[in-house]
């Protein structure tokens, strides 16, 4: 009775092929799967290249490097610095004068401008400023504690 009832039993459900037994399949097959691709990917592309190939990759390169034009390359970077050496050179000697000129004439409109109550205060307040300067060189240099 048994061995008919074993008999009409789907195959699925033969008494072997339980959930363990599928999952030590499944997990065997992923395992192959795996050290497959990890011997294709550090072992499969490795090919020794002939004579032949190397040569052809040496005219390559030559024929790439004869391609350049060194010569204009070179010609740009020139102009380059010299373009950067006097732009600075331009902005040094017109910075700090034009500086200094727009300052003053900053400082003379503001002055012009004012009123002598404001004109006041500013001077008392540089004249606080310069005494807090002084006072912190002189705790620096130890004669004030």
């Amino acid at each position: 009775m048994m061995e008919k009832m074993h008999q009409l039993l789907p195959w699925w459900r033969l008494r072997w092929l339980n959930y363990k037994n599928a999952t030590i399949i499944v997990c065997l097959l992923n395992l192959a799967t795996g050290l497959f691709l990890l011997q294709w990917f550090f072992f499969g592309s490795t090919h020794q290249p002939n004579s032949v190939s190397l040569r052809y990759i040496k005219e390559c390169e030559e024929i790439r490097r004869s391609l350049m034009p060194v010569d204009l390359i070179k010609r740009v970077r020139e102009i380059e610095s010299e373009a950067y050496v006097e732009a600075k050179t331009v902005q040094q000697k017109d910075t700090k004068p034009g500086a200094a000129v727009d300052l003053v004439s900053r400082l003379n409109n503001i002055r012009s401008y004012s009123d002598t109550g404001s004109i006041k205060a500013i001077e008392e307040w540089r004249k606080r400023k310069m005494e807090r300067a002084r006072q912190r060189g002189l705790g620096k240099n130890g004669t004030v504690i």
